[in-house]
């Protein structure tokens, strides 16, 4: 039997918890809630408490609720009506949750239906196994009401979305092939729809608008006609590209346009924009805009929990890390931040330091990888006019520019032992010494610290100061690599191709589902920052507005990815590098690749372990 769906809810009363989240949009939404009252509902789940607090929720919510508890009663139910909604548990007694989704799209009402799957699993595969189904969302238990509240909430709008939106497809469709009608007829039915229309003729000039355009317009229709579309509609201009590349394509390769409106009075519209051909003139052409600026700002509320600072994600282990780096910035203590290469360790340093007392002073990064002692204690330190080949002038620290902030010193494991002893007698004594000068000044600066490999085992190997150590990890943070939370992939890939558009001019706003797949099965050794190098690859490549397989980077299409010996998961460094180095045949640079660093740092690290390269 499946687990309740609900945590911290008593049977007395499941109607309190995240009522207030619910009032507020209710109160808000107005007559568009009031359009979802009596959508009728199938409740598919076999455990007795969850289905009644569900379908006690939904009956709050005004649903004409059917609940049964098991996939057997539950299937004449769909072929013999077609239900707007149907929430559905997983594991069931008999037939599964998701063998009755995949019965339910072969019907021929089957895609009428938005399906909700509710479930305790959470892994990347099982959620590849729900979307693989044909569900368009689930829900993990347990659930919050107050979340349970807004996605039901993204969910009425969908279901009242599909359905206006197969209905005025299907009365635009028989009204343009009933030519005996006048056009009065045809204006006056156009003018009734909910859905903003409008014809443009051959040369792109707009001939008609139906009056649903008006409050997204917010100008004078009649101003407006015979003006070129791109000049009535006032896109942005990538969402303006993207519509005008879909007008090139054939009608059966078309697909929607998701734009931003701003209309003249400074209000801001997201609109999904469809084209058709006028089935009397294929020159001419007709737009449908369906107003989805309610289900943008909820699907907004739901993206702001699932990010902190400037990371991404909802997992647990990213829910984790943000505990602790809360936990973390009410205290001034050093924190050694670990996690292979790309996980984003600086960008949880910047998120320790934004979060603390510190934010309004510096925060400073430093790569400490690759330096000689000198020119790193420069860095680090400062130095005196004339204290080495070179001094012509004194030079401030990075310690003295952080004064009042943070240090992050990433690859601290890089430092040579010298500057070691340096950096050690700052941490204790807070003051340091510039190079070639004996008089110490005193700083107030927090030292944060990342390395991505294991700094216990360079203090074996005597590389490394125990004492050193000691003094950095008073705090550890373990970032997970991607791999271990591929839940948050389609966040990030979001994320990604918002920032990335804005940087090279191109806007994607979906990716294909065979294209999410590929991303979801990636192993990813190069973590984030080799998701964010292959969203950008793929949007350059692109030539739509959907993100295709085609457009990714061919090694993660042809799957070209490192096995477990040395992917990071190994017990034995040594190891996974000739490992490495045997996968790539000797190559320094495709074994660097695979281990996820760089190749300078390869080669410090064949040295340090003392494994020779065949010549």
């Amino acid at each position: 039997m499946s687990q309740p769906c609900f945590s911290h809810v008593s049977c007395e009363t499941p109607y309190l918890v995240g009522q207030p989240v619910y009032a507020s949009y209710k109160a808000r939404c107005g007559a568009a809630w009031s359009r979802m009252i009596g959508m009728r509902t199938l409740l598919v789940e076999d455990d007795a408490t969850t289905r009644f607090l569900v379908e006690s929720l939904l009956r709050e919510r005004g649903y004409e609720v059917t609940a049964v508890a098991d996939a057997e009663s539950a299937w004449p139910l769909c072929e013999q009506t077609s239900y707007p909604l149907i929430v559905l548990d997983w594991v069931l007694p008999g037939m599964d949750g998701l063998t009755l989704c995949r019965r339910i799209r072969d019907l021929p009402h089957g895609n009428l239906s938005l399906v909700v799957v509710l479930t305790s699993r959470d892994q990347p595969e099982d959620l590849q196994a729900v979307l693989d189904a044909g569900a368009d969302d689930y829900l993990s238990k347990p659930v919050e009401f107050a979340k349970l509240s807004v996605r039901l909430t993204i969910a009425e709008r969908q279901v009242h979305n599909l359905l206006q939106r197969k209905q005025a497809e299907n009365q635009v469709a028989a009204m343009l092939g009933q030519v005996q009608r006048s056009r009065d007829d045809l204006l006056s039915i156009l003018n009734e729809l909910r859905v903003g229309s409008a014809l443009a003729d051959e040369e792109g000039r707009v001939t008609f608008l139906s009056q649903t355009c008006q409050p997204l317009l917010r100008r004078d229709r009649a101003a407006l006609l015979g003006k070129r579309w791109q000049t009535v509609f006032a896109f942005d201009e990538p969402d303006e590209a993207q519509l005008a590349a879909q007008l090139a394509r054939p009608p059966e390769r078309r697909s929607k346009v998701a734009a931003h409106l701003e209309a003249p009075d400074g209000r801001h519209y997201w609109v999904d924009v469809e084209v058709k051909d006028d089935p009397r003139d294929p020159q001419r052409k007709i737009f449908f805009l369906y107003d989805m600026s309610e289900v943008h700002d909820l699907r907004r509320l739901l993206n702001d929990k699932a990010q902190f600072q400037d990371l991404v994600g909802k997992s647990a282990p990213m829910l984790r890390v943000y505990e602790q780096i809360r936990d973390v910035a009410r205290v001034d203590s050093t924190v050694l931040i670990e996690g292979e290469t790309g996980t984003g360790k600086e960008l949880v340093a910047r998120a320790i330091h934004f979060s603390s007392r510190r934010s309004s002073k510096p925060f400073i990064a430093m790569n400490c990888a690759g330096l000689t002692d000198s020119l790193l204690g420069s860095q680090l330190f400062g130095h005196k006019r004339g204290a080495f080949t070179g001094a012509i002038e004194d030079h401030k620290g990075l310690f003295e520019a952080a004064d009042g902030g943070t240090l992050f010193l990433d690859e601290i494991g890089d430092i040579p032992p010298n500057v070691q002893t340096s950096l050690l007698r700052v941490l204790q004594e807070r003051e340091i010494v510039r190079l070639g000068n004996t008089k110490p000044l005193k700083v107030d600066v927090r030292v944060l610290a990342a390395t991505h490999h294991n700094l216990g085992d360079d203090v074996a190997r005597g590389t490394f100061r125990s004492d050193l150590l000691y003094r950095i990890r008073v705090v550890r943070m373990q970032l997970p690599p991607l791999r271990q939370r591929r839940e948050d992939i389609p966040l990030l890939v979001s994320a990604f191709l918002r920032q990335c558009g804005v940087a090279t001019g191109k806007r994607l706003e979906e990716v294909a589902k065979d294209a999410m797949r590929v991303l979801l099965n990636y192993r990813w050794p190069g973590n984030v920052r080799e998701l964010r190098s292959a969203i950008e690859f793929a949007i350059v490549r692109s030539k739509g507005p959907v993100l295709e397989v085609s457009d990714l980077p061919p090694e993660i299409v042809e799957g070209d990815q490192p096995s477990s010996a040395f992917d990071g998961d190994g017990p034995d460094e040594a190891q996974r590098v000739r490992e490495a180095l045997k996968a790539a045949k000797g190559s320094r640079i495709a074994a660097a690749r695979l281990l996820g660093i760089s190749r300078a740092t390869l080669y410090r690290r064949l040295a340090e372990l003392n494994i020779a390269l065949r010549k």
